[in-house]
């Protein structure tokens, strides 16, 4: 009987809003905004090309929209058998490599940090959009990771 409210209510929630993405995405943003407190002026854009700052800031917002909430007719949920478990274990396992490369990568300035902090959000969104059948959130993530990770590695080159 829990069983099946738990997936009645599990059924309605998701249908419009998917808390799981929620958290994923707190998750991930807590370190950005921690350090966006402690370094003030850290978050600059050296390289300056308008078009991809214009798309590389599409493609993260509607990633965290397209994460959160499900339109109609553009998400499909889950398509195989167990696919909400292996969404959670994979996200869960990409969340925390990418608070560990945080830790790691703290004070760095360098391309491993460039890459893996950019990366790794983007195999989330793209994971995500992916096992949810959510086709804006797999082409905003697409655009996301490519400008995401230009300028990244971009502006360790400056």
């Amino acid at each position: 009987m829990f069983g099946d409210i738990f997936f009645i209510l599990y059924n309605v929630c998701m249908s419009w809003f998917n808390y799981y993405g929620l958290i994923f995405i707190a998750v991930i943003m807590i370190p950005n905004v921690i350090y966006a407190i402690k370094n003030k002026d850290s978050f600059e854009n050296i390289y300056k090309n308008k078009f991809v700052i214009i798309l590389e800031q599409i493609g993260r917002y509607a990633c965290l929209l397209f994460m959160i909430f499900n339109i109609p007719y553009t998400y499909f949920n889950f398509w195989f058998e167990n696919a909400l478990l292996v969404y959670l274990i994979v996200n869960i396992v990409l969340c925390v490599a990418y608070l560990v490369f945080w830790a790691i990568c703290w004070k760095r300035k360098d391309k491993l940090k460039a890459v893996s902090l950019s990366v790794l959000p983007t195999c989330i969104f793209i994971f995500s959009g992916v096992i949810l059948l959510n086709i804006p959130l797999i082409v905003f993530s697409i655009i996301f990771g490519i400008t995401h990770v230009l300028l990244s590695c971009k502006n360790i080159e400056e």
